[in-house]
């Protein structure tokens, strides 16, 4: 099954750099948990969503290997205490709880090349598995305590962390694999060279988001308590061997801690940070004397929490945003006083996606194809995918597109029918919107569409060809709007395919536990791909690269990597609708986006958010959810859908014009294809290396 470590496009992309890592013949290790419940599995009941363990270790997993002799251990919580010897304080960690981590390497293959990389993911083991002490007295809970300890670290992949004890795991959690794998990698190179102190002539630890940017203040800890060395000598390795990636503009993932929990959990490592803070102050107000303004914006521990993007970017040596648009947004908004302050450690490397199994695996026939037409070089190289352009205008070549495209919508319907009972025909327009659910992805404005044509459809205004709009999207469980807006998504499923009037026309498909696996089979089906999250809010989006891949045509706002496929691919072979990221970005300057306005002054908006509560849903639908939706939208709208509703409407309208003319959309869908190989991991990997890693 899915090895479901990671949640949505960031655990994926760290796979398709792997696989790029491996090709490229570049030595690597990929550092995470291993998790026994990957991301939940989702079960759709009675039009909710319903989150299952996904316990995809249940069989032994024959891909990995444990490796004991590995083992470390991690400490939490405890004091330290200071002792001075020959003029120099060491600090001791007392007190304290601690579990082994054991390793778990998994082969990652490049391909034809014979190369071998390790996804290490790491367990955690308790230090002694039963106290027969403590259960003599008859304490069992004591008695097991550190297994319990120990096997709530490594259970599940982060829950919600929207209480304390959550929390509390999720930052347990990072600080596990991080200080695991920095052990390991610094004994590692002290098997083969005696100076520690050019660490980062051989090692760069790349921090992929705030997850693992504890990494700076653990590089520290072990340099100075383990290994001895002075504060100054310290700092000068960990700055010359972290590096940072932002992977994303929500203030959400720009993780916080509050300084209570940080400093109780990790009392060395809060001591450190302290300190990294009190120097890095020292040098904000000199280089801005007077400018308290400019503290209070930068510094890592600030009104009571500890600020993991700002040690990354205080101690990194580079920090790289994932796609054009998305580095100079963090350059001149969000990250704009580190910018100023540092502008040489910024650059920006746009996300790609591996082309062996976004292509190759996932879409044989289209493969067969290319490898015919241009050869095999494409596999290596995926700049070789232009030459497909020199048969733009080849009819059979075209003819052979839009076959190929509808046997592999044959193939998802007959799945569809195999695996949830749902038919829908492959002479459909298949629009898809696959990827996490969130309110900045907007799910809500391709279901107001939705909405807005299935009224069009009763008051006799028929579309110009019928349209099979597919969803596939997990809600964080505690994502309250996330999961009402899953509810509405299904409950106009239930309304409209059971609907004779409409359902001819337009068909409603909500995919069960959307993953990889699904992935795979939806891509390349899909005729039009939906990638119209707000524009300044999505970093890059990948999904988006692989749906181009495929011979998809992109619908999207200008946000992402929307921005540079629109580039590459020109006006014709792209539907581009919606405010711009400036305009967005002023919008929430000013506060005077009023979501009401809309629903007050747009006949379609107002009729279209209505019937979210009207009797024909509330038949199917439970009121207090589909209530707090409508509200939500009506009054708060904090990401913009009603803004962008009348161009979403028109761009789209276009769209299934231009799709009647078969011969006119196999050549967009070509161009996608020979457009898309800037896209591939390999570019953004070597990109990486040149700029940053100098492997």
């Amino acid at each position: 099954p899915d090895a479901a470590l990671g949640n949505g496009g960031l655990g994926r992309l760290a796979v398709c750099f792997l696989d790029s890592l491996s090709t490229l013949n570049y030595p690597a290790y990929g550092c995470g948990i291993r998790y026994k419940y990957g991301m939940f599995q989702q079960k759709i009941e009675n039009g909710y969503q319903k989150e299952i363990p996904e316990d995809w270790l249940r069989h032994a997993n024959p891909l990995e290997i444990k490796r004991e002799e590995y083992a470390c251990e991690v400490k939490f919580g405890g004091y330290v205490r200071v002792e001075n010897r020959d003029g120099r304080n060491y600090f001791i960690q007392e007190g304290y709880q601690s579990v082994n981590a054991i390793p778990y390497d998994m082969p990652i293959v490049g391909y034809g090349n014979n190369v071998v990389n390790t996804l290490r993911i790491w367990d955690a083991e308790p230090v002694v598995h039963f106290n027969l002490d403590e259960f003599d007295k008859g304490s069992y809970m004591a008695a097991v305590e550190q297994e319990n300890l120990a096997k709530t670290i490594t259970e599940v992949l982060y829950p919600n962390d929207n209480h304390y004890a959550g929390k509390e795991l999720r930052l347990k959690q990072q600080y596990f694999f991080v200080s695991a794998s920095l052990q390991t990698a610094i004994k590692k190179y002290l098997k083969n060279h005696d100076d520690i102190r050019k660490l980062p002539e051989k090692v760069v630890f790349q921090m992929n988001d705030t997850h693992p940017t504890l990494t700076v203040a653990e590089l520290m800890r072990l340099l100075m308590d383990e290994y001895n060395l002075e504060w100054d000598e310290a700092w000068n390795i960990t700055t010359h061997a972290c590096a940072y990636t932002n992977h994303t503009i929500m203030s959400e993932a720009l993780e916080k801690w509050p300084i209570e929990l940080f400093s109780r959990l990790l009392p060395r490592c809060y001591q450190i940070i302290e300190e990294i803070n009190r120097r890095f102050c020292i040098e904000i107000e000199n280089k801005y004397p007077g400018n308290h303004d400019k503290v209070a914006k930068m510094a890592i521990i600030y009104d009571g929490q500890v600020k993991m993007a700002h040690l990354a970017i205080c101690a990194g040596f580079s920090v790289n945003g994932v796609a054009k648009l998305h580095t100079e947004i963090l350059k001149h908004q969000e990250l704009k006083d580190f910018y100023e302050m540092m502008p040489e450690k910024f650059n920006n490397k746009t996300n790609g996606i591996t082309f062996r199994r976004w292509l190759l695996h996932c879409n044989p026939t289209l493969t067969e194809l290319l490898d015919e037409l241009i050869g095999e070089g494409y596999k290596k190289d995926a700049a070789e995918l232009e030459k497909l352009l020199a048969f733009k205008d080849d009819d059979k070549v075209l003819d052979r597109l839009v076959e190929i495209k509808h046997a592999n919508k044959e193939a998802l319907c007959k799945y569809l029918e195999e695996t949830q009972g749902v038919k829908v025909s492959p002479d459909t327009i298949f629009d898809i919107q696959i990827k996490r659910l969130h309110e900045y992805k907007r799910q809500q404005l391709n279901a107001l569409y939705i909405i807005d044509k299935y009224l069009e459809i009763k008051a006799g205004k028929i579309p110009a060809a019928p349209v099979t709009a597919i969803f596939g999207a997990k809600a964080a469980p505690a994502y309250v709007i996330a999961k009402d807006i899953i509810h509405l998504i299904l409950c106009l499923q239930e309304i409209i395919n059971n609907d004779p009037e409409v359902s001819p026309y337009l068909k409603v498909v909500m995919v069960e536990n959307y993953n990889v696996t699904k992935a795979e089979k939806l891509i390349p089906a899909c005729d039009i791909s939906e990638q119209i999250s707000l524009a300044s809010k999505e970093a890059s989006g990948t999904g988006n690269m692989k749906f181009m891949l495929n011979g998809a045509v992109t619908l999207g706002t200008e946000d992402g990597a929307n921005v540079e496929i629109h580039e590459l691919v020109g006006n014709d072979n792209i539907f581009v609708f919606g405010a711009s990221s400036d305009e967005v970005i002023e919008h929430y300057a000013k506060a005077d986006y009023v979501a009401r306005d809309f629903y007050e002054k747009n006949p379609a908006i107002k009729a279209a958010i209505d019937f979210i509560t009207s009797e024909e849903v509330l038949k199917v639908g439970e009121k207090e959810n589909l209530e707090r939706l409508q509200h939500e939208i009506i009054s708060k709208d904090w990401f913009m859908t009603l803004l962008d509703f009348d161009s979403y409407k028109e761009k789209k309208e276009e769209a299934l014009r231009a799709y009647a003319d078969q011969k006119t959309w196999a050549k967009k869908a070509l161009v996608n294809i020979a457009k898309a190989g800037y896209f591939s991991s390999d570019r953004t990997i070597e990109e990486y290396n040149r700029d940053i890693w100098h492997l």
